[in-house]
């Protein structure tokens, strides 16, 4: 079965089971002294939440589960999102014995015993095996290259679980053999779900040891940032103190939430692009948004400074060239004050180049004359624009008949300027935003006025 992505990888840190060679293991209810998200991890596929996607009737995922025959694949999501869960129901569900290892600790050799045991198995009764694998990011390139072998002769089936995304972190030979799944982030009202049950599970939760408002309860669904783990804990600190809690209850009991935020990964690149494409577009409160995101999770504020600075030039330009001051100034005052401080620098430049008017004409331009140079390599400058310094220069014609501009009408010289191969060409188009307007109006009227200083001359050659 495959779907064009190719891999699940599913993050599992607790134990899971251990190997049996008579089927899955019980899987033991969690004590009361375990974390209300263990003790209210659902067993069963139909008490998982979210993941609708995947998990939904008539879908692949959904179908392999039931029929507990599942396929190699990797599951990748944000935390709390419901990975652990699956692997866990996928675990109970198949048909095959299982085994479960943590990227973390294990290396090559414990991969090659897992490998043996299931060679025997598949030798001796023909019986399949699951791999577990926790974390599965973190194995170098020849440990994974150890599961290849193993997970295309349908010895292992393989279940990887990570927070990285596969396509990054995963050898794509090891991707193209199982197949990817990604889990969202729980949504507010699924959030809400989960809180309900463990406050009105008196056995596994938490009901009658408190009283949560119903405002209460939504902040937190919303607070919780679609993690259900974090949810659950804040509910579980609540819950310690017992009572009845509200709004401000709540908001201490998440005090100690850290922002999930991978700096070497997803989060990185998918935060700073949405500050990039919302700048770009012209939304100085999205901007902002994505500005606090990184801030408030740790993000390397020189990093942001640079994105601001190439900004300012890719995307505004000449439109107002202000801008490329505004992103400079916000990268010293970086270098120059440092956070928490320099964040209002950031903010300040964040809102001017949202606002800016925008042009990639500059950009574009440089494109198109460095495919130029690609495609058909640098072409020499006419003779009067070559060096003319140098002892032997004029023998060689070089820098003759040159006519210096500002002693030109209009202070414009009617003389080539670009190689003659490519006498004519444009790569600078400015357009009709902001300054740029004035920078077009003022290349149109050099070019008018080269027309007029060169009309009178078209027959004595381009160096008259």
């Amino acid at each position: 079965m495959t779907t064009g992505r190719g891999i699940i990888i599913v993050a599992m840190s607790e134990q899971l089971f251990d190997s049996d060679e008579h089927g899955p293991p019980p899987d033991p209810e969690p004590g009361r002294d375990a974390p209300l998200a263990a003790r209210m991890r659902p067993a069963r596929l139909e008490d998982l939440v979210g993941q609708g996607h995947i998990l939904g009737p008539g879908t692949s995922l959904r179908g392999a589960i039931e029929a507990g025959r599942p396929h190699s694949a990797i599951l990748y999501g944000p935390p709390g999102s419901g990975k652990t869960t699956l692997a866990r129901i996928v675990a109970t569900t198949s048909d095959g014995a299982f085994e479960e290892e943590s990227a973390v600790n294990a290396g090559r050799a414990e991969i090659r015993s897992v490998i043996e045991r299931a060679e025997e198995r598949r030798r001796l009764s023909g019986r399949r095996t699951v791999l577990f694998l926790d974390e599965i990011h973190r194995f170098n390139k020849a440990q994974q290259d150890a599961l290849l072998p193993a997970v295309e002769s349908g010895v292992l089936t393989l279940i990887g679980a990570t927070t990285e995304n596969p396509y990054f972190e995963v050898n794509s030979a090891l991707i193209s053999r199982c197949q990817v799944y990604e889990l969202t982030a729980l949504g507010p009202p699924e959030i809400r779900d989960l809180l309900d049950r463990a406050l009105s599970d008196g056995e596994r939760g938490v009901a009658g040891q408190v009283k949560v408002s119903p405002d209460a309860l939504d902040l937190l669904a919303e607070r919780a940032g679609g993690d259900a783990r974090t949810a659950l804990a804040a509910l579980e600190r609540v819950a310690a103190a017992g009572g009845e809690a509200g709004i401000g209850e709540i908001e201490d009991a998440l005090q100690a939430q850290a922002i999930a935020y991978d700096k070497g990964g997803d989060h990185h690149y998918d935060y700073i692009s949405a500050w990039i494409k919302a700048t770009r577009g012209s939304d100085p409160d999205a901007s902002l948004y994505y500005l606090a995101v990184m801030i408030e999770a740790g993000e390397d504020a020189r990093y942001i400074a640079r994105r601001m600075v190439i900004l300012a030039s890719e995307d505004i330009s000449n439109a107002d060239p202000q801008a490329l001051l505004v992103a400079t100034a916000a990268a010293a005052a970086v270098d120059r004050v440092g956070l928490p401080e320099a964040a209002i620098n950031l903010a300040q430049a964040a809102t001017y180049l949202a606002l800016a008017p925008k042009s990639n004409a500059s950009y574009v331009g440089l494109k198109h004359a460095r495919e130029e140079v690609r495609a058909s390599g640098p072409r020499l400058p006419p003779d009067h624009l070559r060096d003319s310094s140098y002892a032997g220069a004029k023998k060689l014609g070089r820098g003759q008949g040159y006519r210096y501009p500002h002693d030109q009408p209009g202070g414009v010289t009617d003389q080539p300027l670009l190689p003659p191969e490519l006498e004519g060409s444009k790569f600078y188009e400015p357009t009709e935003h902001g300054f740029e307007a004035e920078l077009k109006r003022r290349q149109q009227a050099a070019d008018q006025i080269r027309s007029r200083l060169r009309a009178p001359n078209e027959d004595e050659g381009p160096n008259a």
